[in-house]
């Protein structure tokens, strides 16, 4: 996502009728005027405000028309209310107002998943595996997840109380807590056997290339010895914003093109790599699946092309369009797809995904049921053709849907329940004995 703010009151025409039917009035034809449909959405206006049910918000009414305008667009175009666009800005800065606990719903309980370090929760006591009963009195089992988040979330320095029951105990223990600005990592780092770093980027946010930055900074501190390959993790990676891509792949490329934009057919932009990323000769290996989307895509795809590291998983999501967020008076705010991108070959990953060297296949060729974009209604379409590589296949389990925890990943992956980073590492081990940061098409 790229962001571009804006003076430009680009509903102006939707907030009355009055307004609108004086612009049509000084049209002569239906052709010579672009207000017309404006005019007719304010005519239904002034009738369900006159003759609805019940008494009708306008402003509801205005914010449920645009929304419908732009969500006609394709399935990544949206208008956001103020409440939406903050938590939206929110969410890409990784920094929220709450108490920083991370939860998971397991058999409707909502359950801590691990408090974040230095949060108001870590500070009080809040541990891995309790279970959120209330928050502010009020029971939440059987609450949906994103409605209790949005319970605890709130302004820095207000108060919420949280119940919880921890183990057997049946007693609910009760914790006051002052909400805080909450900074969530976008990357988590490890050194693995062998002097592998792993290295994952759960999305792109504001601040994830200088994250990455110093996770490889700490994992180089932590041995005398130096690293000799790395697997970069953008399983269930969703994206984010197009620059902190940008800047995590200029880190393993020492040149060419990163990726290139394209807007209405014509080339926008040509990204290009500097020299001297922090990790441009580590020998890699990257992880994607279906669930890596966009940003994520883009980074997979400029590694891909320029030989830097071999792809292991699955084919990803396939979005490969940039949205622009406009801010609009009022605090709202639109995201609007402005431009496909293409890797350093040019090939279009919308619609698409990229596809890896090495395709780890599910048992009977069968894999969890996965929506991707080209199965989203109202996508837009891939410009160029689709792929010609043909991958090396390799049978594998049926894939979790969720991320290995960090701590779940031992020392010699190969060891571990998680197979695509299993192989990841195995085909690591020959391109950390040749020495060399690029990669020449993958034995079987």
């Amino acid at each position: 996502m790229r962001r571009i703010p804006t003076p430009l009151l680009v509903v102006a025409a939707f907030a009355g009728g009055a307004l609108t039917t004086q612009l049509v009035a000084h049209a002569e034809t239906k052709k010579e005027s672009p207000y017309l449909q404006f005019d007719q959405m304010a005519r239904v206006l002034s009738v369900i405000e006159q003759g609805y049910v019940d008494t009708a918000q306008q402003e509801k009414l205005v914010d449920g028309a645009i929304k419908g305008m732009v969500s006609e667009l394709d399935p990544h175009s949206s208008y956001m209310t103020p409440s939406e666009f903050a938590d939206f800005e929110s969410d890409t800065q990784g920094k929220f107002g709450g108490i920083g606990v991370e939860v998971d719903q397991r058999d409707d309980v909502i359950t801590v998943i691990a408090p974040i370090e230095g949060s108001p929760a870590a500070r009080a006591g809040i541990r891995s595996g309790d279970r959120i009963v209330t928050v502010d009195d009020k029971l939440v089992r059987g609450m949906r997840i994103d409605k209790l988040v949005d319970l605890m979330r709130g302004d820095p320095g207000t108060k919420v109380k949280v119940g919880i029951v921890r183990g057997d105990k049946p007693d609910i223990m009760s914790f006051e807590l002052v909400r805080e600005v909450v900074h969530v990592s976008s990357v988590e780092s490890k050194r693995l056997e062998g002097d592998v770093l792993y290295l994952r980027i759960k999305q792109f946010q504001e601040n994830t290339h200088a994250e990455m930055v110093e996770a490889i900074g700490k994992v180089r501190a932590s041995s005398k010895t130096e690293l000799r390959g790395m697997i970069l993790d953008l399983r269930f990676n969703p994206g984010g914003l197009v620059d902190q891509a940008e800047g995590v792949a200029d880190e393993l490329m020492n040149d060419g093109t990163i990726y290139s934009t394209r807007h209405r057919g014509q080339i926008v932009d040509e990204v290009k790599a500097t020299h001297g990323g922090v990790v441009s000769t580590l020998p890699t290996v990257v992880l994607v699946n279906e669930y890596s989307a966009s940003a994520s895509e883009l980074v997979a795809g400029a590694l891909q092309d320029s030989k830097r590291a071999v792809l292991v998983g699955a084919r990803t999501f396939g979005k490969g369009s940039v949205q622009t967020i406009f801010d609009l008076p009022g605090g709202a705010g639109l995201r609007m797809t402005t431009m496909r991108y293409y890797t350093p070959s040019g090939r279009s990953i919308q619609a698409q995904g990229i596809l890896p060297d090495i395709v780890v296949k599910p048992p009977g060729g069968k894999g969890p049921d996965v929506v991707r974009e080209s199965d989203l209604e109202g996508h837009l379409a891939a410009e160029t053709g689709g792929e010609t590589r043909t991958p090396v296949m390799v049978d594998g389990p049926v894939e979790p849907l969720e991320p290995t925890k960090l701590t779940d990943i031992t020392n010699d992956p190969r060891q571990g329940k998680d197979f695509i980073l299993a192989e990841g590492y195995r085909r690591l081990e020959p391109l950390m004995s040749s020495g060399s940061s690029s990669v020449s098409t993958p034995a079987k």
